[in-house]
């Protein structure tokens, strides 16, 4: 049996409660830190700038005016 390495990133549409995925992968990158998110970890995002956060205080950060 061949064993594929699945770590690519999906592709994501980011919806009010939840996301639709529109391409495979088993994790996105968050938009402030980088940092890998598995799709099942995946809490929270911003549905205006279709972008991933790896937690709360990063989502925060990012929504925060300027």
């Amino acid at each position: 049996m061949l064993m594929f390495n699945r770590s690519q990133p999906a592709r994501l549409h980011y919806m009010a409660n939840g996301f639709r995925i529109l391409a495979q992968g088993d994790h996105v990158v968050c938009a402030v830190s980088g940092e890998k998110i598995a799709l099942d970890a995946l809490r929270y995002w911003s549905v205006d700038r279709q972008e991933p956060y790896a937690s709360a205080e990063l989502a925060t950060q990012a929504l925060a005016p300027k």
